[in-house]
């Protein structure tokens, strides 16, 4: 197997979106313990959610090939790099991954990583020319990495894992609808009726920019009701701050390269949940 060939089939996990999904889970973890989880499910809890938020990327390319032909030309599959059939046998292989590793943190894991399995190749298979309604199914998916960290420890019902699993299902969808406004040209051309599609991608972008502010008037919450201590108010503001930009440049038509803007939004939050793993750790 040649370099190249090589360099694709990673490039197919998209490894910091896979990454994001298991940070997730450890922070959730901690939140739901108030401090370290034992090694096992530490490992197993990001391993599974790793291994199902990239299956489900895979599956992802294999479907949206022809779209990416426009939107997103140098993709392993749309530059020939990796064929379909390889991408296909690699889901499978990292899928079964998944659910080893979610078997060794519990029956109740495994159903709900199989449930957020069956939600991603339900959304790539069927739902994901639907707009709305697969931009919801994609957004629940990764807001139960959260959930998933609370089971995996016996505590799914803490309040905070559920407050960060609702804040990241609002700025995933946010981030969902902002991209497919970007490739509306693309998702015209293969049938898809996003939102873009069908009220234009202005529409898109300020529907995509209100779900931003939601966050953050949501951020005050947990401060509101003493649930995180004071040094947690820095990594939370200066994650409202790039939201805010990054959604007034969204707005901006006549500005370029507004995808970058979006991936800002996406590692600006998994900065911030690093952040708050570091900071409950030493604190």
């Amino acid at each position: 197997m040649n370099n190249g060939k090589i360099r694709g089939l990673l490039a197919l996990f998209r490894p910091e979106l896979s990454t994001a999904a298991g940070i997730c889970v450890l922070l959730a973890e901690i939140l739901a313990l108030g401090g370290i989880p034992p090694l096992n499910p530490a490992l197993t809890g990001f391993l599974s959610f790793f291994c199902i938020s990239a299956t489900a990327l895979i599956l992802n390319d294999c479907y949206d090939i022809e779209s990416d032909r426009i939107n997103s030309p140098m993709r392993p599959l749309v530059s020939g790099t990796v064929s379909r059939s390889e991408a296909v046998v690699l889901s499978a292989a990292v899928a079964l991954l998944g659910f080893i590793s979610s078997m060794a943190a519990g029956l109740p894991a495994f159903i709900l990583v199989l449930v957020v399995w069956l939600a991603g190749f339900f959304y790539n298979w069927k739902l994901k020319k639907s707009g709305l309604a697969g931009n919801l199914l994609v957004s629940f998916s990764v807001g139960m990495a959260f959930i998933f960290g609370g089971v995996v420890v016996g505590n799914p019902f803490e309040k905070t894992v559920w407050y960060f699993a609702f804040t990241t299902m609002l700025v995933d969808l946010g981030e969902e609808i902002a991209a497919d406004a970007l490739d509306v040209e693309g998702d015209r051309q293969s049938g898809s009726r996003s939102i873009a599609v069908i009220f234009g991608p202005v529409a898109a972008m300020r529907i995509a920019s209100a779900l931003f502010a939601i966050v953050i008037i949501g951020s005050f919450v947990p401060f509101a009701f003493g649930w995180f201590g004071w040094p947690f108010h820095v990594p939370v503001f200066l994650f409202d701050i790039l939201l805010l930009l990054s959604a007034r440049n969204l707005l901006d038509e006549n500005r370029k390269n507004r995808q970058s803007d979006i991936r800002h939004i996406y590692l600006g939050g998994t900065a911030m949940l690093v952040s708050f793993i570091i900071i409950r750790l030493c604190s």
